[in-house]
């Protein structure tokens, strides 16, 4: 198959689909690449590296798209700058990638129109033998990491205990909202700057790894059923957030940083923070909110800004992968190339619909929505 990767339009992206390393990769099974001129730069990969590793280099977007059979993207296609992205797909094509289908309705139209086939790489199950595909989590992992170097940037203190000659520097006090994979990643990053670490989070299972990475785990009485068999957090009730709430309440005033990770597959982020909360902490602290992009899980969060309220700054964070390209490009590409060689086996005729690896990720084929829980909330008229 001919492989197309263009350069990303959405403000701020540096990430490139693929590397010069998994360029290597998909060639070995007699597939072709062909990489829009000046693809790699936000990840400082030049177009002569991605040359020397096979791909062949396109000049323009327009003949990009017209030489791939299917397009590997690392953000849903946009209409941008005079660019309309899923327009410039072939017909009856293939597209792998981040697709954000709950708020990429028109995107999932011209699909359908298209006939193209999709697959979206927020739906790769979080099943054992698709972990090497699973691109929100490596994502996450960057995310969690940059969101500790933003904090540890922004804040008025040092992290680590420090005895000196002229005093003791007593170490900060870190605590992570959501123990998933960023938050995991977040609680790793503070340890070893020298913080001290705590985290909440209302999945039982998660406490032993949380302790595992020497956090201390905030304990309450915890929901039984609080992920869905796929992995991902559930909405909870309203008596527990409430019940949340006060836990988190009682750490704020000694908290130098928080970092929130809490978020609701396909819905709005909870609300764990409300202003008058965020009054409790200490002049010059901060909030690190990684869910800006889903309404926040602070009350005064704005995406993509700082917002100072109250002594406080709260940073909505949108995208902190593109702030480390090099690294997350090289992950995210390893994973698309990992699920398209899953999907597209050699000697096959294509993938095996009822494997539950396509049909998790897979939203469009044949000119229908195949995947079952974005059908509901596509005819619905949800987001």
């Amino acid at each position: 198959m001919k492989i197309a990767v263009p350069k990303e339009i959405a403000a701020g992206e540096t990430r490139v689909a693929l590397t010069p390393a998994t360029v290597k990769q998909i060639l070995r099974d007699g597939h072709e690449v062909f990489i829009e001129a000046g693809a790699g730069e936000g990840a400082s990969i030049s177009d002569e590296k991605f040359t020397a590793a096979g791909a062949r280099i396109v000049k323009g977007a327009e003949r990009l798209y017209e030489s791939g059979e299917a397009v590997f993207k690392v953000r849903t296609p946009l209409q941008q700058g005079g660019v309309d992205e899923a327009g410039l797909i072939k017909k009856d094509g293939v597209y792998v990638g981040f697709l954000s289908p709950f708020s990429t309705k028109e995107t999932v139209k011209r699909f359908l129109e298209r006939n193209i086939t999709s697959y979206s790489m927020e739906y790769v199950p979080r099943i054992t033998r698709a972990q090497s595909m699973d691109a929100l989590s490596s994502m996450a992992t960057v995310a969690g990491y940059k969101a500790v170097l933003i904090a540890a940037d922004r804040m008025q203190k040092m992290f680590p205990l420090m005895m000196t000659a002229a005093g003791t520097i007593s170490p900060a006090t870190v605590l992570i909202l959501g123990a998933g994979v960023a938050g995991l990643q977040a609680i790793a990053t503070a340890k070893r700057l020298g913080a001290k670490v705590e985290a909440f989070d209302p999945r039982p299972a998660v406490r032993e790894q949380v302790k595992s990475l020497g956090a201390t785990f905030i304990e309450m009485e915890l929901p039984e059923d609080a992920e869905t068999a796929g992995g991902y957090a559930k909405e909870l009730s309203p008596e527990f957030i409430k019940k949340e709430m006060e836990a988190i309440g009682s750490r704020l005033p000694k908290a130098d940083v928080v970092i929130s990770t809490a978020q609701v597959f396909g819905k709005k982020a909870p609300l764990l923070i409300t202003g008058e909360m965020v009054k409790l902490m200490p002049a010059g602290s901060v909030i690190i909110d990684l869910a800006a992009e889903q309404g926040g899980n602070c009350e005064l969060t704005v995406a993509g800004k700082v917002v100072e309220q109250h002594g406080v700054s709260i940073i909505g964070a949108v995208n902190l992968p593109a702030m480390v390209p090099t690294d997350a490009s090289q992950m995210y590409g390893k994973n698309i190339v990992n699920l398209f060689q899953y999907l597209y086996k050699k000697d096959t005729d294509g993938p095996d619909i009822t494997d539950d690896i396509p049909k998790g990720c897979c939203i469009t084929r044949g000119g229908e929505i195949v995947n079952e829980s974005f059908k509901a909330a596509f005819t619905a008229g949800g987001k």
